[in-house]
């Protein structure tokens, strides 16, 4: 029989044993998931980062830990952001020169967490945006033609995508008005054509390298339609597609209504194996939103009505470090539009203004 000496002994040396255990735990980052299976909190967290120096306000950081399934960034201005990489860009939009303290929590999948101690310091120069180049649509009648041209025609092969419209320069298919520049397709038949619409382009009178465009627009419903606002690499005839690069804006297809897509076309990436991302919004062919690309040496973001959507970090590796010219459209059916609605007559794109800053 077990004395009340040895019991108490006993008892002793068994809260002892798992005091010692629950102190391992704590001194080596371990602690038992609800399985009871231990578990290791991320250890040797390091964060480093690249600011830019072209006035843009970009900040490209990166972060390491062991054990780590997701990083939480602070930067230091009240936005927080959750990533899986640990690699984040982040752009600060005060203008001037400023500093912020930048902290990462690494997280595991149980949720145990270290935190660097030590804050990154970045300090950031944003210059104030400089418009360069813009077209208010201001003037009516036909597009400025110091700053827009026209592709005619249906292409080869319908401009590559089995398009079905015929491009012209006629007013009936694009003209500015009221403060608006309208692009019309219209269901017709044109030159061998079912439809007609118009394809502007700013190649030979204006491109640039690296630069915020915004672009204010309406567009068309009608399933079979296919509107875009685009960038293709001024180097297309020697650098063919996808090699010159291209940058999609804003596309939409009137069989996803509301459905925004922002993508990049190259090397590895092209077609249905773009690089790209979709958002949803509301209204998208009744009221006017903004369309944003913000285009720089460390990455290339696209937003719509403010939310970005879509990020690639730019490199030498990727053809996205020379000049590009804009380009916008209303195509009908083709690859991406797909089928057009029998019942289709007419439909227009509107665009209010576009603007580039530096």
């Amino acid at each position: 029989m077990v004395s009340k000496i040895e019991s108490q002994i006993a008892k002793t040396m068994k809260y002892c044993i798992i005091t010692a255990l629950g102190l391992f735990y704590i001194l080596n980052g371990c602690k038992k998931d609800g399985n009871g299976a231990v578990v290791t909190a991320p250890a040797n967290l390091v964060v480093k980062s690249v600011v830019s120096t072209d006035g843009s306000g970009n900040v490209a950081f990166t972060a390491t830990a062991d054990n780590a399934a997701t990083y939480d960034y602070e930067f230091g201005n009240g936005d927080i952001k959750t990533g899986t990489t640990g690699t984040v860009n982040y752009q600060y939009s005060v203008t001037g020169t400023n500093t912020y303290s930048v902290s990462v929590t690494a997280r595991n999948t149980s949720g145990l967490s270290v935190k660097n101690t030590v804050q990154v310091t970045v300090t950031v120069n944003a210059a104030v945006s400089v418009v360069f180049w813009s077209d208010e649509f201001n003037t009516d009648g036909a597009p400025d033609p110091t700053k827009w041209g026209y592709d005619l025609g249906t292409g080869s092969g319908g401009w590559g995508n089995s398009e079905l419209e015929y491009y012209t320069d006629r007013s009936a298919n694009v003209v500015v008005q009221g403060g608006v520049l309208k692009i019309k397709a219209i269901k017709e038949n044109y030159s061998g054509s079912a439809y007609t619409s118009a394809r502007l382009l700013s190649l030979n009178k204006f491109s640039f390298t690296y630069g915020k465009v915004e672009i204010r627009a309406k567009l068309p419903a009608g399933v079979g339609t296919w509107p875009a606002t685009w960038m293709l690499g001024s180097n297309f005839n020697t650098a063919i597609w996808p090699a010159c690069g291209e940058i999609d804006i804003m596309e939409h297809r009137g069989s996803e209504l509301n459905k925004i897509f922002g993508t990049l076309h190259y090397p590895g990436r092209s077609g249905g194996n773009a690089d790209g991302s979709t958002k949803m919004i509301t209204n998208a062919t009744t009221e006017f939103h903004t369309y944003t690309l913000d285009w720089s040496a460390t990455a290339i973001k696209i937003y719509v009505d403010d939310q970005l959507y879509h990020t690639v970090v730019n490199s030498a590796a990727i053809p996205f470090n020379h000049d590009f010219f804009l380009i916008l459209n209303l195509a009908m059916g083709g690859t991406f539009g797909g089928t057009v609605d029998p019942a289709f007559t007419n439909a227009t794109l509107e665009i209010d203004y576009i603007r580039v800053t530096k």
